[in-house]
């Protein structure tokens, strides 16, 4: 039977899917849930910076008869933080008691100083990694391209200043120069980097003239951009690379681990099936090994990335020429 294990950020994996983070890893009994289904590792449901700004607004205007005295303003600040990292540690906590894979700390940040004082108390409540979900949307006119990036390496040099367990980082595609923003933050201090994280996209409505959320979910398409990144950079930078958006199946898995990713998130596919799902996309992976002969994970890993492909130059091809005139020469 194929053999699943892999290694990633140094650990060592019974799976190479892991379940990403999500709605779907915010408990312990869906955490149980998920490693009964085989799964590598998990990635607990992200911690917010706005989800803390906005519960203390919230609260704030419950009680705005008290807003006039400074001192209980400051209380409330403290409480509601307080009160947050409180439960997302004793979350790990419980998690490490209940599951034998390991668990992956997510924080969202998009500030240096935020979220510093957090890192230590994750490693402290057990956690194997920690990963920093980080995007700064480049809309601010006259920041330039390397303000915005300076940022990410900040973050990471405070982080890495306060914990010794591994730190991964899951980015976004915005940015000028990718491939070498990505060779910068592998020689940073991370273990490994996820491509790439999702993010609120705004839609308008045109019948009620309200401005609306759209593609909470990724679909099947969206694995393009994950699978020609981790094809090009597979193999040119000495840190895991992490797979995530559009992961729809176990062909997905099989797709990106070609491409040469060490692991693979899965969330919306969790969404659309449920925990269940991820047993048949083992199955799936399984069933190919066997039928191309792989024994091992390592066995096709980065198989189809660009430095070991017959024809490298297809990955950088932006183009759709060859296609439609292939098209038109069959009308």
């Amino acid at each position: 039977m194929a053999d699943l294990t892999c290694n990633y950020l140094g650990i060592k994996l019974k799976s190479p899917i892991i379940a990403g983070s999500s709605g779907f890893t915010d408990s312990v009994k869906k955490l149980v849930q998920l490693e009964q289904q085989g799964v590598g590792a998990v990635v607990l449901k992200s911690i917010f910076e706005e989800e803390i700004t906005h519960e203390y607004d919230k609260a704030l205007r419950e009680e705005a008869d008290n807003t006039g005295r400074e001192e209980f303003l400051d209380y409330l600040d403290v409480r509601i933080r307080q009160e947050n990292i409180s439960k997302y540690i004793q979350l790990i906590k419980d998690a490490k008691k209940q599951l034998s894979i390991p668990v992956i700390a997510s924080i969202n940040c998009k500030s240096a100083y935020e979220w510093m004082s957090f890192a230590e108390e994750i490693q402290n409540a057990g956690a194997d990694a920690l990963e920093l979900n980080v995007f700064v949307l480049p809309s601010t006119i006259g920041r330039t391209s390397e303000e915005n990036e300076k940022i990410y390496f900040e973050i990471i040099k405070q982080v890495k200043k306060r914990i010794h367990i591994p730190v991964v980082m899951k980015i976004s595609f915005y940015f000028s120069n990718l491939a070498q923003f990505v060779h910068d933050l592998s020689h940073s201090g991370v273990k490994g980097l996820v491509l790439f994280n999702r993010f609120y996209s705004p839609d308008i409505n045109i019948d009620t003239l309200e401005v609306t959320q759209s593609n909470v979910l990724s679909y099947p398409g969206e694995i393009t951009m994950p699978l020609r990144w981790i094809s090009m950079l597979s193999g040119k930078i000495p840190v895991d690379l992490s797979a995530s958006t559009g992961v729809a199946d176990g062909k997905s898995v099989i797709k990106l681990l070609l491409a040469g990713a060490s692991t693979v998130q899965v969330a919306s596919a969790l969404y659309r099936h449920g925990i269940g799902f991820l047993g048949i996309m083992h199955n799936e992976l399984r069933e190919w090994m066997d039928q191309q002969g792989f024994e091992t994970i390592d066995d096709f890993k980065g198989m189809l990335s660009q430095s070991r492909y017959e024809d490298p130059g297809i990955f950088e091809r932006v183009q759709f020429m060859r296609y439609f005139s292939d098209k038109d020469s069959h009308n």
